[in-house]
């Protein structure tokens, strides 16, 4: 009797320290109530349109230059609604292909729902598709020898989705490039939509950017000239806490007017400079010198020029899902349209966060974690912690072997889009 009274003390000890998602054996588990996924979900979607939209009319129109403080546009509440922006309606084809295969979505299913998007595309993306569609199968489709954008910003401007859906599973963002990064980028094409997914998942549980960027980091091969790029740019910000243009200087002339670093970008002749690495540092610049102030994020994101609309609606998408829904101000949410379809997708974004839910709760389930309710009903997330480790490590400039893909015709016969 005593023993069994021990027990149960025992019992109710442990979940005192470990919560209702106690370790199991050597499985360690995070745990995300369903009401808190929701609203920090729901926050970094209305980050990402936000800081599209405010960056909208500066985009490539300050290439190598910083913005002057009197060309950033004045904010209007009207701007969050992005219904018609390719970096957000990219990545929905990707959820879709989630939502009707299911988390076991191979590679290849993945190339022929991409080849059959109706949208116009440039850079990576272009090639990718068009590889596609003329049979050239994942992942050669991305492969520098086919697609000489493969170092382009495009996957990463659309990986917000792999650790929106990811929370807390960053690894699980990571394998989600190799399925669909892979279909258009390479090397440190492929890196940069690791790296903000990574973060992104991250989010979900961590809300000092250093941090973030940090865990991103872990998420790419430390070989990789991104990974060289990022970590300069937190050396240089530990060197220059309060100055973000003096840094921002130091990054134009190593990762723009260095041409050891733009060995495959596809434009070296002029200002303009699409290259994922040095985009992505300016998605960081935005992070760290933001002092999570979502305004500060987002101007800085966009003053540092070059895509200056991606750049800063990845920087509001994390920062934002750090936030929360109450963490943002209302001037991003107070005119959002919630029943407007974005273009070339079936998703309003009321339906946009509803499928992101179901497709979550499927993750957990499917890297191992549970779904509990507790006494009072609510919904309490179990994810289980798992290792980080980067993908293998390459380079556009050096690139491996292609891996001689091509669709069947069976598979082709699926691609009813044609260029």
């Amino acid at each position: 009797m005593r023993f069994s009274y021990l027990l149960v003390i025992f019992c109710l000890s442990t979940l005192a320290v470990f919560g209702q998602c106690p370790p199991e054996g050597d499985q360690v588990y995070r745990e995300l109530s369903a009401d808190a996924y929701k609203d920090r979900m729901t926050a970094a979607w209305i980050g990402q349109m936000a800081g599209v939209g405010w960056g909208v009319p500066t985009e490539f129109k300050f290439n190598g230059r910083i913005i002057p403080e009197a060309d950033v546009p004045a904010w209007a509440p009207e701007m969050v609604n992005q219904f018609e922006e390719d970096d957000l309606y990219v990545e929905m084809t990707f959820i879709r292909s989630l939502e009707e295969y299911g988390w076991s979505v191979s590679l290849r299913q993945a190339g022929i729902d991409f080849a059959n998007s109706k949208y116009q595309l440039w850079h990576a993306n272009k090639f990718g598709r068009r590889n596609l569609r003329e049979g050239i199968a994942p992942p050669d489709s991305g492969h520098p020898q086919f697609n000489s954008h493969a170092d382009d910003i495009d996957y990463q401007i659309e990986a917000d989705f792999s650790g929106i859906l990811t929370p807390g599973l960053p690894a699980a963002a990571v394998e989600l490039g190799e399925r669909f990064g892979r279909l258009m980028n390479y090397g440190d094409g492929l890196y940069g939509g690791q790296f903000i997914g990574a973060m992104y998942s991250e989010a979900f549980f961590e809300q000092d950017p250093k941090k973030l960027v940090e865990v991103g980091l872990r998420a790419i091969p430390e070989d990789s000239q991104y990974h060289e790029c990022i970590s300069d740019v937190l050396r240089w910000y530990g060197e220059e806490p309060k100055d973000w243009q003096a840094v921002w200087h130091r990054i134009n002339e190593k990762y723009h007017l260095n041409p050891d670093y733009r060995r495959s970008s596809c434009s070296t002749d002029n200002e303009f400079n699409i290259d994922a690495k040095i985009n992505g540092a300016y998605v960081v610049m935005g992070l760290l010198y933001g002092d999570k102030d979502p305004d500060k994020t987002i101007e800085i994101a966009m003053r540092c020029g070059q895509d200056s609309d991606c750049n800063p609606s990845s920087a509001a998408g994390i920062l934002f899902a750090t936030l929360g829904c109450d963490g943002i101000p209302e001037k991003y949410t107070q005119a959002l349209k919630r029943d407007v379809r974005f273009s070339y997708t079936s998703y309003s974004f009321d339906e946009l966060i509803a499928v992101c839910e179901k497709l979550c709760r499927e993750a957990i389930l499917h890297h191992g974690g549970t779904i509990k309710t507790d006494d009072s009903g609510k919904e309490l997330f179990c994810i289980p912690e798992i290792a980080l480790t980067p993908g293998k490590a390459e380079q556009c400039h050096t690139p491996g072997p292609i891996a001689n893909s091509r669709f069947s015709e069976s598979e082709m016969a699926q691609i009813t889009e044609k260029d």
